[in-house]
């Protein structure tokens, strides 16, 4: 019971960038993920987690199961190390977001893989 209140308060905290869900254990691991670059994940893009076969490696690159179609993760949007919340979890850009100067063609910002609890 407590294990499925903690990962139903990290599934809410994941799409909770303004920090509404600040009591939550998992806060302070969220805030400070970053991508590859240093860039934070959580603070811009919104965290969706990933059920088994919505994301896999194909050719030493993670791909990840979004609209309809798997849409390969750029090297440096992955998150290393371990993965508390358990699941994998991407986060997107919003559609209206500019990338690197000009509107981005890969809608994945971060993403961390499930680490197989």
């Amino acid at each position: 019971m407590r294990l499925a209140l903690l990962l139903a308060a990290a599934a809410i905290l994941i799409r909770d960038p303004t920090g509404k869900w600040a009591g939550s254990p998992l806060q302070p691991w969220f805030e400070s993920l970053r991508d590859k670059s240093g860039k934070y994940c959580c603070a811009e893009a919104d965290g969706h987690s990933l059920d088994e076969g919505e994301w896999d490696m194909k050719n030493d690159s993670y791909r990840v199961f979004l609209q309809g179609k798997w849409i390969v993760v750029p090297d440096e949007a992955v998150i290393l190390g371990p993965n508390k919340f358990g699941k994998a979890i991407v986060w997107v850009w919003p559609h209206d977001v500019t990338v690197w100067g000009g509107v981005s063609d890969n809608p994945i910002k971060c993403f961390i893989p499930g680490s197989g609890v």
